[in-house]
């Protein structure tokens, strides 16, 4: 079943008053506060001067019970989340006109910087228009997960994107798996780059990706989307299994690495710093950060001018900006793996591990994983 409707015209203020009803992040929305701060007052200032804006879709569940109805609230947003975020934070206080709004009826007015509750204290007539503008809104009646993500897809397609967005918007199993690899305390606690876009997701497919494959592989777009053709397609449990796989090498890599680490600030080494972990053994994974410290440090070292060159490390540099290549992969981790052999065999008894002498952005102490989830916006559309 797919339909799709005009709602009854509503005010803000009446979707406003239901916001605890509306679920905000169901599975196939990118994730969160993607707009700049000057996005969303932009959409106030299209609202108080009367300008149309775009549509919003909402899985409308009042209709009929439904398998994707998970949290069991009335709606849920389809596309438009960061309009009625935007539009809800307006009126909770935690967003203002901007400096250099004009309202167009009567530009002399001074409102530029006010909150909503300035405008209800000292513009009521204002404030009223926003309260009683009506969303155009489409409701969405369908229990087929993959309607709903077509939808999305074909909503945003003149949109840019990412990779990982549209593939968590797929049909099958791999888009679920991603998730849920995703939602690994080593991605909510350990990673230190941003994620407002799916980069942790990215990351998670090329994770399952390569334990799929049993070896390297690339991990660019295409390859990334063909296991989620893979997971579809297939009949075996293999895309699973590998899943398993990784989720159990990311509980020892969060015992690894500190909370937001600097050492994960971007995406690419994960795929490095996994495998030197899922082949490390168990005896010898405590040195494994204390290692990177002293790697990132020697490698950042040898580029300072008059330091001495190490072609090996110097060759590092270069193919680490290409990880998604297979043989770029497979040499960085060549490499890495030498060095902390040589590492871990410059270490007795006598000489235990230690943490670089000089002191260095990486080298801070552990401490214990707090329970909240980070967030990491980056600007975009909905």
């Amino acid at each position: 079943m797919f339909q799709m409707r005009q709602m009854e015209s509503r005010t803000i203020t009446w979707w406003h008053s239901r916001r605890d009803e509306i679920d905000m992040s169901p599975p196939y929305q990118r994730s969160g506060r993607l707009w700049s701060a000057e996005d969303r007052k932009y959409l106030i200032d299209s609202i108080i001067n009367g300008f149309d804006i775009p549509k919003i879709y909402i899985a409308d569940f009042t209709y009929r019970d439904s398998p994707l109805n998970e949290r069991k609230l009335p709606y849920a947003v389809v596309d438009g989340k960061q309009r009625m975020e935007s539009i809800f934070d307006f009126l909770d206080g935690k967003l203002t006109l901007s400096e250099n709004f004009e309202y167009a009826e009567d530009r002399s007015l001074q409102l530029g910087g006010l909150s909503y509750l300035d405008l209800k204290k000292r513009f009521p007539r204002i404030a009223s228009q926003l309260e009683n503008y009506n969303l155009s809104v489409m409701s969405v009646i369908t229990d087929e997960e993959g309607k709903i993500n077509e939808l999305f897809v074909r909503l945003n397609r003149s949109k840019p994107l990412t990779g990982a967005e549209k593939r968590n918007a797929m049909k099958g199993r791999v888009p679920v798996l991603i998730r849920d690899i995703a939602g690994h305390a080593f991605f909510t606690h350990c990673i230190r780059f941003a994620t407002g876009r799916g980069q942790d997701r990215n990351a998670a497919a090329k994770l399952l990706l390569i334990e799929f494959s049993g070896r390297f592989a690339e991990t660019k777009k295409r390859q990334l989307d063909l296991i989620v053709d893979e997971g579809i397609q297939s009949e075996s449990q293999g895309v699973d299994r590998a899943a398993k796989r990784v989720v159990e090498v990311l509980k020892v890599m969060t015992d690894v690495f500190i909370e937001e680490d600097p050492l994960l600030s971007t995406q690419g080494p994960v795929v490095l710093y996994y495998e030197l972990v899922k082949t490390t053994r168990t005896s010898e994974r405590h040195a494994i950060r204390e290692f990177l410290v002293a790697f990132e440090t020697e490698r950042r070292a040898t580029r300072q001018e008059g330091a001495t060159q190490d072609p090996e490390l110097l060759e590092f540099d270069i193919l680490r900006r290409s990880l998604n290549n297979t043989s770029s992969q497979v040499r960085c981790f060549s490499i890495l793996q030498k060095r902390f052999r040589a590492f871990l065999s410059s270490a007795s008894p006598d000489h235990p591990l230690q943490k670089p002498k000089k002191a260095s952005m990486w080298s801070v102490p552990k401490p214990p994983l707090s329970r909240k989830k980070k967030a990491k916006p980056r600007r975009g559309r909905a």
